[in-house]
């Protein structure tokens, strides 16, 4: 079935859907226009006093540590200059580097306008300024700090990768083109910070630099026909259709929007324009940009695919594969649909899928302003992404894990720098992009940031104050005010605040309730004051899957419980809820609001508990089963059960080693190459990517002999051998289909491959593919 639909068939299909009764879509894009309300600019938005003042001032310090000429060493360097500065570690010494520039270039423009810092303009007028010189220098428009390893393992100058690709010579992979790790996305990540140099820091230069990166971009593509560049796409490319949809935007040059129109990974997007779930098993964040940018191409062309394909996006991830805290993905990738119970693991949530949904709720919300919107982005910007920095050291997680017990892992300044690193920097530098939005005649307030904007085309300033998200009170005051002041204020009232009560100067006043929104009409006058109070009760939320699998929010925030430091070992069992009634009336307030004792409905013991966001440095736990007595004795003794029989497999083995445990690895002699040691599920195992393997030594005895592998059921996309002593035992394939639990499969050895009292083991993947990961193995007669 082509799904490729034209605008007269997505008409139709959505007059067909509207009948047939799945009418939110296609209402909610007839009620939608493009910008009917707009976000304020960073500059006219100033921070008061709070938490995310705060995170802003830790993350701009971090800023003013990396040093600018450091990033910029491999672009000098591959554009035949000196480089200034030696080149920093992590991924920036791998085929990614320049990826992080990007988002520095970014996070400093934005720190610009929403501070003012002079600092921070003058970093990145110094960034365009010396992209622009290797954009000379090299001739053509070519500008990248990317590299590219050869078939001989030898690392080169990433442009080399294009010489072939517009030659025919195209071997994509998820994240590998040709050699290089996902070069178009670093390139989306260039473009994004030169046009976020152009916005917020008026730099005319970056947009120069832009337009003519964006000519060679645009050259290569011209000699690839559309089967071509489907092939080039299904490498990871971040939103580099948003980068050239916004270019034409800034430009006015329709050839930036036929290219980023050009720019559709149809595998991915007309099942969306279809309105299907086809998101299983898809890496999340390789997704989200792309949405990002169909959503963008809407708003300019008002073409009604790219919207249908962003809105169903959006309510599918944020309705049927969101955890508690607004993050999504396990091991950075989609589940199926409604599973969020099966995937509670120390792998969830990357905070580049938050940041870039964050992104696509602004759009959306531009189309329909309506409240539910921002009832996601307060959850995920408060319970993730104020989790993800540490306030002391402004360092960023990658992932942040919801498996009880498990602590976050925070970045190194210089010797990191991974994706999350970059979204993270940008995060943390624009908390007033939409706390305040601007309809015909109307000022919504979406985010209860102290904060003070200053409207001056209307003539308007106004300040907030708020104890939220620990307490439960806002306070909007009019402090200016002229004859162009809209007479319309509209507040959000959160999706989780029942009886709230809202007051004008000090009264009691009714307000008009309409998507989600507490609105006021009236000429407001200098010192008028809105106060809003929400209450702050407790409240338990069932996964989808399974209402036994339970988390805790207060108001805003998810809850957790508090297992101790981080720096301390945890080996306690899960936590669990138990009562016959309502177990939230085993909850008693602790000390300071937002702080709970649990004495009598947690097994093992009493717990403590505390919002989520805020348990950097400690070990926690934010999903329970809620069981009845009975259950809890149940799930007890399933424990002990499964306890007993790792112990007995681990008696009867001939020898054992726990691949991705440092001392068993050592004890049998492992070597390996292009491969990682890993945890899952509490379980540690080790891959081999593909040219690459893992070998190790077993005791070894008279056969018959079989060797037992434990694999996770739900991995897929593995292809490789297994060998014992030189000959093949094997050839395994993992395709999802083993169920969402640990497997194990036995392997029988044959007596040709049995000599000596050692056996030599080698696992390695299929070209194009990985091995593993290998959770356990076992030598077992």
């Amino acid at each position: 079935m082509n799904l490729h639909l034209s605008r007269r068939r997505f008409i139709a299909w959505s007059a067909l859907a509207a009948a047939a009764g799945f009418a939110r879509f296609p209402l909610e894009a007839a009620a939608s226009a493009p910008h009917r309300v707009r976000p304020f600019a960073l500059r006219d938005v100033r921070l008061k006093p709070s938490l995310f003042l705060d995170s802003l001032q830790t993350n701009r310090r971090y800023l003013y540590s990396l040093e600018p000429d450091r990033l910029l060493h491999n672009f000098r360097r591959h554009s035949g200059l000196e480089p200034k500065g030696q080149v920093y570690g992590g991924w920036e010494a791998d085929t990614i580097a320049g990826h992080t520039l990007g988002h520095y270039l970014s996070a400093l423009s934005l720190m610009h306008a929403q501070t003012g810092d002079p600092e921070c303009r003058r970093r990145a007028d110094y960034i365009v300024a010396e992209l622009a010189l290797c954009q000379d220098h090299s001739g053509d428009g070519y500008v990248a700090g990317f590299t590219r390893k050869n078939e001989a393992g030898e690392i080169e100058n990433g442009r080399v990768l294009f010489d072939e690709i517009v030659g025919g010579d195209i071997r994509p992979a998820s994240f590998y083109l040709n050699g290089s790790w996902a070069p178009l996305y670093t390139w989306h990540k260039l473009f994004a910070g030169l046009l976020d140099a152009h916005a917020h820091c008026g730099n005319a230069q970056a947009l120069q630099v832009a337009e003519k990166l964006g000519g060679y971009v645009d050259g290569v593509f011209a000699k690839l026909d559309d089967d071509q560049v489907q092939q080039v796409l299904s490498c990871e490319f971040g939103g580099l259709n948003e980068s050239f949809a916004e270019l034409h935007a800034r430009s006015g040059d329709a050839r930036w929007l036929k290219l980023a129109e050009r720019l559709r990974h149809r595998e991915v997007m007309d099942p969306l324009v279809a309105q299907q779930d086809k998101l299983a098993r898809l890496h999340a964040n390789t997704q989200i940009p792309k949405l990002i940018g169909m959503a963008r191409q809407s708003e300019l062309t008002g073409d009604p695919e790219p919207a249908a394909a962003a809105r169903f996006f959006w309510h599918t991830v944020v309705a049927h594969h969101t955890y508690a805290i607004g993050g999504h993905s396990d091991r950075e990738y989609f589940q199926t649909p409604d599973s969020i119970s099966e995937f509670i693991t120390e792998q969830t949530c990357e905070h580049c899928n938050s940041y870039n949904m964050l992104k696509l709720t602004r759009h959306l919300y531009q189309w329909t302003p309506q409240a539910s919107y921002f009832d996601f982005y307060e959850r995920a910007l408060l319970n993730h992404v104020m989790a993800q920095q540490h306030p002391e050291t402004g360092m960023f997680a990658y992932m942040m894990p919801l498996m009880s017990g498990q602590a976050r892992s925070f970045s190194k300044p210089f010797d990191d720098f991974w994706c999350c690193v970059g979204s993270g920097m940008e995060s943390h530098a624009q908390f007033g992009d939409s706390i305040y939005w601007q309809g015909q005649d109307t000022l919504f307030v979406n985010l209860y940031i102290p904060s003070k904007l200053d409207w001056a085309e209307r003539g308007m300033v106004v300040e907030l104050d708020s104890t939220l998200p620990l307490g439960g009170t806002a306070a909007l005051r009019v402090v200016e005010t002229s004859a162009r002041v809209p007479t319309r204020i509209a507040l959000r009232i959160p999706a989780w605040a029942a009886g709230w009560m809202l007051k004008l100067n000090g009264r009691a006043v009714k307000a008009e309730l309409a998507d989600g929104y507490a609105s006021i009409e009236r000429r407001w006058r200098a010192g008028d004051t809105l106060n809003l109070e929400l209450p702050l009760d407790l409240r338990l939320e069932a996964t989808a899957d399974d209402p036994h699998t339970v988390a805790i929010l207060r108001g805003p925030l998810v809850m957790a419980a508090d297992l101790g430091a981080s720096t301390q070992p945890y080996d306690a069992p899960d936590p669990v809820l138990v009562a016959d009634g309502d177990v939230l009336l085993g909850f008693q307030p602790q000390g300071e609001p937002g702080h709970y004792l649990a004495p009598t409905v947690t097994r093992p013991g009493p717990l403590s508990f505390a919002p989520f966001y805020a348990q950097h440095d400690r070990r926690s736990a934010v999903y329970f089963k809620l069981l009845d007595p009975a259950g809890w004795q149940e799930a007890s003794a399933a424990k002990q059960a499964e306890a007993k029989a790792t112990a007995q497999l681990d008696a009867q083995a001939l020898d054992s080693i726990q691949l991705g445990d440092e001392s068993s690895e050592k004890a049998h002699g492992l070597r390996s190459e292009s491969s990682y040691d890993l945890s899952y599920r509490r379980r540690k195992g080790r891959d081999a990517r593909t040219g690459g393997y893992i070998e190790f030594d077993l005791r070894s005895a008279p056969g018959p002999l079989s060797l037992r592998l434990r694999y996770w059921g739900g991995d897929y996309r593995r292809r490789f051998r297994i060998l014992a002593n030189g000959r093949q035992i094997a050839f395994e394939t993992l395709d999802g289909n083993r169920g969402n639990a640990f497997v194990d499969v036995d392997y029988p050895i044959p007596a040709t491959a049995l000599r000596g009292k050692t056996l030599r083991i080698r696992i390695e993947p299929e070209k194009g593919y990985s091995a593993g990961p290998v959770f356990g193995c076992w030598l077992l007669a």
